[in-house]
């Protein structure tokens, strides 16, 4: 069922539905989409406003966490006066105050192996913004088990990469796609990978990986360009170069 746009929507989104890329049709796409996002953090404040302000009509969040005052150097979908209310419900007034038009659900949960398949099932695609390895392996398995589209990414100081991950299905020559594990076989050992509190993060990174990863869920709900199927891309910010590695199932 078509899910009409209202004269209003058609002049907030106007500058999509002159693309003809996207139209009318891709418009009510987005509208009849319901997008799970993993972390109203770093790189989920960016997908959260981005994915809103596109119309998406239905978000899903998922965050246990409040909101600190160290987090608002990067986090800037929440405020000074957000500090200490729970991250899921800042982020949801600020989605309101951008796009009344959009649903927001929240899940205030930490996501697990046990948990993460009935939650992905409920949604058309998924988009991690995590930030610790055992929540992004158990988003990865879940969206393969329901054969749900996942938008990952990963940053590190001034680093980070984004890739789509479609593992049930296969590419033009017939292989099947790979999937996070095909790409990070196992989790590193506790410890090795500091996280941003211990080795630090330039604030502007995760707004550059972040709307990356919503620029691609955007591209797969309205099914144009080609996704970062099978492509991981690196992005130096130091040096400001992009890099896009091709990789496969093993």
């Amino acid at each position: 069922m078509p899910a009409a746009l209202t004269d209003e929507e058609l002049e907030r989104y106007a500058r999509h539905i002159v693309l003809p890329e996207i139209g009318g049709a891709g418009q009510q796409r987005l509208k009849r989409a319901r997008v799970l996002v993993i972390g109203a953090g770093g790189l989920g404040a960016p997908v959260l406003a981005y994915l809103a302000a596109a119309g998406v009509g239905t978000l899903g969040i998922v965050d246990d966490d409040a909101v600190s005052l160290s987090n608002l150097q990067r986090q800037v979908i929440h405020g000074t006066a957000d500090i200490g209310a729970p991250k899921g419900e800042s982020a949801a007034a600020a989605i309101a105050r951008l796009n009344p038009h959009v649903k927001v659900e929240l899940h205030a949960l930490r996501l697990t192996a046990e948990n993460a398949p009935a939650l992905v099932s409920s949604y058309d695609l998924v988009v991690d913004g995590s930030d610790n390895f055992a929540t992004r392996y158990a988003v990865a398995d879940a969206c393969a088990q329901e054969k749900r589209p996942l938008v990952h990414a990963a940053v590190g100081r001034f680093d980070g990469s984004v890739t789509v991950l479609k593992p049930w299905e296969s590419d033009s020559q017939g292989r099947r796609n790979p999937s996070y594990r095909d790409l990070f076989p196992q989790e590193p050992p506790a410890g090795l990978v500091p996280s941003c509190a211990a080795a630090g993060i330039v604030g502007a990174l995760v707004g550059v990986i972040g709307t990356l990863q919503a620029m691609e869920a955007i591209k797969l709900i309205a099914g144009i360009g080609e996704p970062l199927v099978g492509r991981l891309l690196l992005y130096d910010g130091l040096a400001a170069s992009f890099e896009t590695i091709r990789y496969r199932a093993r």
